[in-house]
Order: C-alpha cells, then sequence, then structure tokens
C-alpha cells in the first residue's frame, strides 16, 4: 500500500519557503519525483473507492498556479489535491483530498450550486429537514466531520420565512464536509484507509443531496 512520507510533506515546506521559478526549475527533478509518488497514493484510492461508489472522474491538481486573475502572483501551489467526482447526473457530490504540512484535509460537498440546485434544495428542507437533520446530527457524521459547514446569508433567503424551524439550513449557501489530519496522522501507514472511510462517511449526506438534485419538488425523476 502507498503511503505519504515524510520527504513529501519536506518538498512542500521546501516549495512554499522557494515559491518562484529558478528554485523550481533547479528541484525540477525532485519535484517529478514526488509527483509521480503522490499520484501513485491518490490513484490507489482512486482504485478503491470504485469499489463502493461510482466514481468517474480522477482528477490530480496541477502544481501550477493560474494567477492571471489573482492577487497572489506566487507561481506554485503549496498542496498535492485530488477530486474524484461521482457518476453524473443521477449521483452528486464529489471527493476531496488536499495534501499539505499542517494543514492535511479530506472534504467534499457542494461548494457552489447553481441557483436552480440551490433553489430545490431549500425547497426541501423548507418542506422537511428531518432526513438531512438527521444525516448531520448522525453518530458517525459528527464523529467526522463535526458540523455541516459552509458560507451562510445573514438572513432568510428571499421567498423564505425567516422563522422558519430550519432557517439555520436554510440560509446556507454552501453545503460542505471537512475533516483535517495533522501531520503525524498523514504520515501514519493507515491514512489511505483513514481517507477512504472518510469519504464513506459522506455518502449518506451525498445519498440524499442526490435524490434531491434528481427528482422535482413532487419526487419525480427528472431523468426518466
Amino acid at each position: 500500500m502507498e503511503t505519504i512520507s515524510k520527504k513529501h510533506l519536506d518538498f512542500l515546506t521546501d516549495l512554499s519557503q522557494n515559491n518562484n521559478k529558478p528554485w523550481f526549475t533547479e528541484n525540477k527533478t525532485r519535484f517529478d519525483q514526488t509527483f509521480a509518488e503522490i499520484k501513485t497514493f491518490f490513484k490507489e484510492i482512486y482504485d478503491t473507492m470504485q469499489q463502493y461508489d461510482n466514481v468517474d472522474k480522477f482528477h490530480v491538481h496541477r502544481i501550477y498556479r493560474d494567477v492571471r486573475f489573482s492577487k497572489d502572483k506566487t507561481p506554485y501551489k503549496n498542496y498535492f489535491g485530488l477530486h474524484l467526482g461521482r457518476q453524473k447526473p443521477l449521483l452528486r457530490g464529489g471527493y476531496y483530498l488536499s495534501i499539505e504540512p499542517g494543514q492535511c484535509f479530506v472534504g467534499g460537498g457542494f461548494w457552489a450550486p447553481n441557483k436552480e440546485d440551490l433553489l430545490r434544495i431549500r425547497k426541501e428542507i423548507e418542506m422537511d429537514d428531518s432526513e438531512l437533520r438527521g444525516i448531520v446530527n448522525h453518530e458517525r457524521f459528527k464523529q467526522y466531520f463535526g458540523e455541516l459547514k459552509g458560507e451562510e446569508l445573514q438572513t432568510a433567503p428571499k421567498g423564505f420565512d425567516k422563522e422558519h424551524p430550519a432557517i439555520d439550513l436554510l440560509r446556507k449557501k454552501q453545503f460542505l464536509v471537512m475533516r483535517t489530519f495533522t501531520n503525524k496522522e498523514a504520515l501514519q501507514a493507515n491514512f489511505l484507509e483513514e481517507v477512504v472511510g472518510t469519504f464513506l462517511a459522506m455518502r449518506p449526506f451525498f445519498d440524499y443531496m442526490s435524490a434531491v438534485l434528481t427528482t422535482d419538488v413532487n419526487g419525480v425523476s427528472l431523468y426518466e
């Protein structure tokens, strides 16, 4: 089984302290070897997840930053990122893993739902929030993620009652989950198993959102 090693984190630490083209060019061979090993680790996660979910996308983030519209002009990312997309259109949600010294995390959810999807989610919550509430209050969900995260409105969204009992969920603009790992945890031999286990803990949440986003407000499938 592939693992994350100290040399992988050390490379990223050095890169963050020397985020410039001359240093990167001088250390390109070191980067190539590190990146190849990280991709092997990511690929094993992907292969393992295919046993449990319909994952159809394997995307490893490029190390090069797009600085065209950013005030931060440092040319390189100081992390390695993996995204695994679920098979659309019937399955929604995506799994994400970030490897960064001191800030490793597993995350997933709905970062920027379009206005139609966001309205559909809110309509479902408005009608009955018990299923989603049951998922995010479940012992396993709380053990892995603590709580449902994401940006929120200051007040009720347009067209919704600010006194609604589920206003805490209705105000959300994002629906995200995240679990962080220390460097020590990321370097453990069972880190891959922990990542996969964390991904699988997201499934009830993803399956709920998939059911909502593939049906109308009457529960009729949009894809039949």
